[in-house]
């Protein structure tokens, strides 16, 4: 007989590899959860794991389970938000993004969720790749990347552009590559790609490759990325997103630069399961904030 909580035990095992950890995140006993593998091996009539001590192999058979239970419960997640796809101001909105863009898409999503009590907002924040393994497993329903995304399973869309900002500290006088060079550059997630596209589009006649910047750093959240620079340790490259919610705005300053270059943010979600209505309502409402910000 077909029984969804085994499945949900056998992911569950999968992911942490361990009939204790699992029989923990459950709240069950130990005895439970392999009773519940035991049931379903019997209902699929394939040995799904193989036991090398306390450590656990899949079968072929249990690699094709798990990829099968993934799927099946990432359908039922996005057929039960999707009960409510047509209310505006309720219902569950669970979406992620890299931490550049959830500096400001966060905190916009958290305001209107004060003015709608009954909007909840579940945000995750993510590396690219991550995203739309997320989406594809079914525990994000819609996700905001840097980066286009080709998947069959996925759809992906230009959603939103912002200016990316060369940023160096408030009393750095100098404005040529070489000055930039002598400073050295501090990079993060992304960084080294923004950086190339802006300066290649600036100084064209004399950049070649960031490989001939001295690095002085590196760090993995962008929120802080313009802590080194206010300290005079270097410049970075970051949206105008980052910039404008940065505490050391004051300490820092943007170059002014002749060619403005665009970093391009993507919409992404699972193909055949069309954004609810709540979804398209806050993205535009963003992107509407963010233009008024600009005339400001």
């Amino acid at each position: 007989m077909f029984n969804a909580q085994y499945f949900r035990t056998y992911i569950t095992l999968v992911e942490t590899g361990s009939f204790t950890r699992t029989a923990k995140r459950l709240e069950m006993t130990q005895p439970g959860v392999s009773q519940h593998i035991r049931k379903l091996e019997t209902y699929l009539g394939k040995a799904l794991i193989e036991r090398q001590g306390r450590r656990i192999t899949l079968t072929e058979a249990g690699r094709r389970a798990y990829d099968y239970a993934l799927k099946l419960f990432a359908e039922h997640e996005q057929f039960r938000h999707g009960l409510d796809d047509d209310l505006l101001d309720s219902g569950e909105c669970r979406i992620a993004s890299p931490g550049s863009v959830g500096l400001m898409l966060y905190p916009y999503f958290l305001g209107q969720q004060q003015m709608q009590p009954n909007l909840i907002v579940n945000y995750s924040f993510a590396f690219n790749h991550e995203i739309s393994t997320d989406l594809l497993n079914g525990r994000h329903d819609i996700g905001i990347v840097t980066e286009a995304v080709k998947h069959p399973d996925l759809v992906c869309d230009v959603w939103h552009q912002e200016p990316l900002c060369l940023v160096v500290p408030a009393d750095f006088a100098g404005n040529t590559l070489s000055d930039l060079m002598g400073l050295g550059f501090i990079n993060y997630y992304d960084g080294i790609n923004h950086a190339s596209a802006l300066l290649n589009a600036n100084y064209a006649d004399e950049f070649r490759s960031m490989s001939h910047f001295r690095h002085q750093g590196f760090t993995n959240e962008v929120g802080m990325v313009l802590d080194a620079v206010a300290r005079g340790l270097g410049f970075t490259v970051v949206s105008r997103l980052v910039l404008d919610t940065s505490p050391w705005q004051r300490q820092v300053k943007a170059l002014a630069l002749s060619q403005d270059v665009d970093e391009v943010l993507f919409c992404v979600y699972r193909a055949g399961a069309p954004l609810a209505k709540r979804y398209a309502r806050l993205l535009e409402g963003f992107k509407e904030q963010r233009r008024i910000d600009k005339q400001v």
